[in-house]
């Protein structure tokens, strides 16, 4: 099967939400949450990533995770994922209690597409799920995990909608034999990683393989005349000179996490980063480094 056809099928029966000027979403990506060791590479952006969370929690926005929100190649066991980054769980599960928090899937984290790994490792708090004389807290209980999701246009009939999907399916390795690639990710490039050595195979890695991919995501857009969203390259992108090939960036950005916002039909680009007071204090500062409309 070829890429293009790995994509069109990646949308066949995609969940569908609306847009319309009254919704807001947030969509964030390839977060790589680890167990907080060295290759943790979220460990540094944890509460840049926090601080946006609790900024689109407050004012109301649908948080979309465009997939890789958790390291599930270097790491076997969601149970550590989730007890180094509990606050942020905290925060994920208040979203998904007031039904506004929609998750995909991309090649780090595709275990998740099985409902019963979701089923085990989401529905309560491990901590509490493996100690038989503590309250089984809910987690995320009945959490699905999505291939992509539709953007439905709702303000007139020509207008584009938009699709959502992490962006690996243009790569052989990374979907149809991402089990091979895990494999060699887990027991090879990872001990490497901790001198240097950086993965090949990666499209973030890889300054050839990440142009290669995104061609690839902006020719399927262009042709199907559609607006595109992604991750996976980890290469923020928008451009009003592009009207097809959108990517959120990701959220292991050396100083910063990147974002995009939908809201009265405007999608923006949003760098979250610390930033520097007059009297030398520290605080969290967002900026938005592109803005198209989409009326």
């Amino acid at each position: 099967m070829s890429y293009y056809s790995r994509l069109n099928k990646s949308f066949e029966g995609a969940l569908r939400l609306p847009l319309d000027p009254y919704t807001k979403y947030v969509l964030i990506s390839d977060c790589h949450r680890g167990t907080g060791s060295s290759n943790d590479n979220f460990l540094k952006n944890q509460n840049l990533y926090f601080a946006a969370l609790e900024h689109y929690y407050r004012l109301g926005y649908t948080y979309i995770e465009l997939g890789d929100g958790d390291e599930l190649w270097e790491n076997s066991n969601m149970e550590s994922i989730i007890s180094i980054h509990s606050d942020v769980f905290c925060l994920l599960t208040q979203f998904y209690k007031h039904r506004r928090l929609y998750m995909l899937y991309g090649n780090h984290d595709m275990v998740k597409k099985d409902e019963r790994y979701t089923s085990k490792n989401f529905s309560y708090w491990p901590w509490c799920a493996n100690n038989p004389h503590l309250h089984k807290q809910p987690l995320l209980p009945g959490l699905k995990f999505y291939e992509s999701i539709i953007l439905e246009n709702t303000c007139s009939p020509d207008s584009m909608d938009i699709y959502l999907t992490h962006g690996h399916q243009t790569d052989l390795f990374n979907s149809t034999l991402w089990k091979v690639s895990r494999f060699l990710v887990r027991y090879l490039w990872k001990p490497l990683e901790r001198y240097g050595v950086l993965d090949p195979t990666s499209a973030a890695k890889n300054y050839t393989r990440q142009n290669k991919t995104e061609h690839r995501l902006h020719h399927w857009a262009e042709q199907e005349k559609h607006i595109l969203i992604t991750g996976h390259t980890h290469r923020p992108r928008l451009s009003s000179d592009d009207p097809y090939y959108y990517n959120s960036g990701s959220c292991v950005h050396p100083s910063c996490i990147t974002c995009i916002e939908i809201e009265h039909m405007c999608i923006r680009l949003v760098k979250w980063t610390i930033a520097t007071r007059a009297d030398m204090s520290l605080y969290v500062a967002r900026d938005v480094l592109a803005e198209v409309s989409l009326d």
